[in-house]
């Protein structure tokens, strides 16, 4: 069974969330799309709200979010007990919030980061597993 990536953005992020669909279809993923299709002023946490639904209802493994600068987005998602919402600016950082910190949401800035960077932090965050281990007590302590 394919697994299954919600991803979601307020109108800055629409460019950049149909470029992150695409790799996540390369990388062999299915996707839904919770929003924003248009660049008409929207408000952020509606689309975090989303997303954190589809994960607590078991409709997307993880997800991925979009906003200017990442932040507002992340806040807005961080607020539900059961997502770890990790913005990254690098591949490094997308690795280790999956290795580390059991990351379920990565979140991207469209205006603060190049195309390219945010492509490759998609990539490594979606390649990379849990280690457990010494982290699992510490993510536990998260919610």
């Amino acid at each position: 069974m394919q697994k299954v990536i919600a991803v979601a953005s307020d109108h800055a992020g629409v460019e950049l969330k149909e470029k992150v669909k695409d790799v996540l279809d390369q990388m062999g993923f299915a996707t839904t799309d919770l929003g924003t299709h248009g660049t008409e002023s929207v408000d952020y946490p509606d689309f975090a709200e989303s997303l954190a639904g589809a994960i607590k209802d078991k409709e997307a493994e993880k997800g991925v979010l979009i906003c200017g600068s990442g932040i507002g987005i992340s806040i807005a998602a961080n607020r539900h007990k059961h997502i770890r919402a990790a913005l990254c600016h690098s591949e490094e950082a997308a690795r280790l919030s999956r290795q580390h910190n059991n990351a379920n949401v990565l979140v991207l800035g469209a205006r603060t980061m190049d195309e390219q960077t945010s492509l490759k932090c998609v990539r490594a965050f979606f390649a990379t597993e849990f280690e457990g281990g010494r982290h699992q007590k510490r993510v536990e302590k998260l919610g």
